[in-house]
């Protein structure tokens, strides 16, 4: 039997890059996946697609997470549509980076409304349908241990997820609901292609400051997710994993 089989879960920003990684590894392992996304349907739908076509179960769910009611009713649309929930991945996220004389108040509140206030906010609605065995994983960011220059507003976000990630497996163990973190260092997706990381000096010099000596791939992430989701790691909780190839 597959190490999900029978469990339901809810991946946010996964119409793309490591989110869409991550949905189809849970759904080879057995889960029902509800694929988020705020804006790229196409993208969603192609992910439901492929994990069909692989004979698992998912559905597409719109929503924004940094506002209360589209998480509460994207929550909701996977219980519905699959009677349970049991693990949530908050993957949603955006980047962006400004010298700290750029930084504005749009650019604070952009990121850590998504980063931050949408992990809050779609854990909120999670958290009534999880029960004991159910998991929690945030995805973070190396950056928050190599503290590079211009991401001031981005690694602070990261740096509350990882805080939100302990306190909140304090406050959900007697639940016996499970809550850990995952940090990528630079993984290639359309969005490092996009901000033009991919190829550029600075890819290299994270590349070079990676003792493994490469740049991630979403799997990579995806991998380790499916672990923190499962039994296989019944006794882990309140960790953050950097999933870095290296990179402290």
């Amino acid at each position: 039997m597959s190490k999900l089989e029978g469990k339901v879960a809810v991946v946010t920003g996964a119409s793309k890059g490591i989110g869409a990684a991550i949905a189809k590894a849970l759904a080879r392992d057995g889960a029902g996946v509800v694929v988020n996304y705020a804006s790229s349907k196409a993208g969603a739908d192609a992910v439901v697609e492929a994990i069909t076509a692989a004979g698992g179960r998912a559905i597409a769910v719109q929503g924004d997470v940094s506002r209360a009611e589209q998480a509460e009713g994207l929550i909701e649309a996977a219980v519905r549509a699959f009677g349970r929930l049991d693990i949530l991945v908050n993957n949603s996220g955006v980047y962006e980076f400004a010298a700290i004389e750029e930084v504005t108040e749009e650019h604070y509140r952009r990121l850590f409304d998504v980063n931050v206030l949408g992990v809050l906010l779609t854990t909120r609605a999670a958290a009534k349908h999880l029960g004991e065995g159910g998991s929690i994983v945030n995805i973070s960011s190396a950056a928050t241990l190599v503290n590079m220059p211009t991401t001031a507003a981005y690694t602070a976000t990261k740096g509350a997820l990882n805080a939100i990630t302990g306190v909140l497996a304090n406050e959900l163990a007697p639940r016996r609901v499970r809550v850990n973190g995952v940090s990528p260092g630079l993984v290639v997706t359309e969005g490092t292609h996009t901000a033009g990381v991919i190829g550029s000096e600075m890819e290299a010099g994270l590349v070079a400051q990676t003792p493994l000596g490469r740049a991630g791939q979403p799997d990579d992430i995806a991998e380790v997710v499916a672990f923190l989701a499962s039994d296989d790691a019944r006794w882990v909780t309140g960790e953050d994993i950097a999933a870095s190839g290296g990179v402290r």
